[in-house]
């Protein structure tokens, strides 16, 4: 598990965070693009954050609903972030 985290450049990473920290960008769309799984997301989180920005992104992500594909209701449409085109390295936008 580390050893994904590790091969991550920081631009990856710094993505990544800021995917997590997005409410409506779900674990399954991290794991898609960098092969992270919810776990290691968190882990990820744990080692880039302090102690109380990490905590506080725990709270809000606990039982949220929109992180899940699984739970999502057929409501919430596809999320795409503002930025989306901007970032380089981004699978998803280059499809």
């Amino acid at each position: 598990m580390k050893d994904k985290i590790i091969s991550l450049t920081e631009s990856q990473a710094d993505r990544i965070i800021e995917m997590a920290w997005e409410d409506r960008t779900p674990f399954e769309a991290i794991e898609s693009q960098f092969g992270l799984k919810e776990k290691e997301v968190i882990v990820l989180m744990r080692s880039n954050m302090k102690r109380s920005s990490f905590l506080l992104w725990r709270k809000r992500m606990t039982g949220r609903h929109t992180k899940h594909k699984n739970l999502r209701s057929q409501a919430v449409a596809r999320f795409k972030c503002t930025r989306q085109r901007a970032i380089s390295h981004n699978k998803i936008s280059k499809r």
